[in-house]
Formats: structure tokens, sequence, C-alpha cells
């Protein structure tokens, strides 16, 4: 007969989670992890049979509690003009923000990518994957500001804003101002290629 699980697992992978994304993976050791969730070695072992098990549980935590609900303004059906401006303003205020695990460490997707983890085929191919993501809500919100702009022209602004974006993440572990003029930069070329439109149709950007 198996053994009754007793704890929560989103919290147990919450807790994990945060100490992967402040620590790395690599840097994270088995008592961290009993530390922070309160489960035994063996609790461990038993809900996600390795380290690294809970590792991939708590990277899919972090896409679905961190990443999505910040991007869905860019995923749904109907993406409002300002909701790329939006976003990079409130991660510009979430980076600036104090010692949350954002303002301190960045991006845990970006932060395994520069790491010996991100040579592992798994975790690049979700890093890729969450890079898609990324460069897809980019898009969306380069559409829905300016329709008018040639596709290979929102496609080029949204590779420009994607690559700010990963700028940000890895720069905020050591330097947050910069970090937050990097997605001030994003925003400034946002409003240039607006303002651009606007002038050569004649009419107002707004």
């Amino acid at each position: 007969m198996g053994r009754n699980q007793t704890f929560d697992t989103a919290d147990a992978v919450r807790a994990a989670r945060a100490v992967f994304w402040a620590q790395g993976y690599e840097a994270t050791a088995l008592p961290d992890l009993e530390r922070a969730t309160g489960l035994s070695r063996s609790s461990i072992y038993h809900a996600f049979a390795s380290k690294r098990g809970l590792f991939d549980a708590a990277v899919d935590s972090y896409l679905d509690e961190v990443i999505r609900p910040r991007l869905r303004p860019l995923t749904g059906d109907d993406v409002a003009p300002g909701a790329l401006d939006d976003y990079l303003t409130g991660l510009r205020d979430a980076l600036l923000r104090g010692d949350t695990l954002p303002a301190t460490s960045g991006c845990l997707l970006v932060n395994s990518a520069n790491a010996p983890i991100g040579h592992d085929e798994g975790v690049a191919a979700v890093v890729e994957a969450y890079a898609a993501e990324l460069r897809q809500a980019m898009t969306a919100g380069v559409r829905a500001r300016l329709p008018h702009l040639p596709a290979e022209a929102q496609r080029t602004l949204s590779d420009v804003c994607v690559g700010l974006v990963i700028s940000a993440f890895a720069l905020v572990r050591v330097d947050r101002e910069e970090a937050a003029r990097t997605l001030g930069t994003a925003r400034a070329v946002l409003a240039s290629a607006v303002a651009h439109a606007g002038a050569g149709d004649g009419g107002s950007p707004a």
C-alpha cells in the first residue's frame, strides 16, 4: 500500500521554486529544498522522483503562476492597443520593487538558460518554448498598437522588445536601475514607431 501524501504539492513546489529562482539549480542542494518545503528527502523523492523532478515542477509553476498571468493581456483574443506598453511598464515597476524575487533574481528561465542546466535538452526545449511564447505576445502587442505596420516591421519591432526584456531580466541581478532603463528603451522604441507611423499617415499617433 502506498503512503498517503500529507502535504500540499502546489505549496511545496512554490517553496522550491523560490529557492531555485534565487540560487539556481546547481547551487540548490537537497537540504535547501528540505528546509524550504518542510519535507524530508524521502518525501521529496516520493512526490517528485528527484531534485530535477522538483525543478521541472517548479518551472511549470513559474510559467503558469508568474509568466503567463503577466502576459495574459497580450495573449487573449482582444489585445488592447496599449497592452504592450502596459506590460513593459508593469515589468519595469516589478523589477524595481524592493526585495521581490523578480527584482533580486530576474527570470528563472533566463537564469537557467545561462547556467549549466541550460544545456540539458529538456530545459533547453522549455526555454525555447518560453522565448517563442514571449515573442508571440510581443508581436500581438505590436500588432494591436500598430495594425497598419507591415508584418515584417511588426516582427522586427517585437524582436527588439523581446531582446530588451530578456536583457532587463539578465541585468536586474546586478543593476536594477539599468534593467529599468532597458525597459524604458523598449517603451521608447515602441513610442517612436507609433509616432513615425502617425506622421507617415499624416494623422495623430494616439
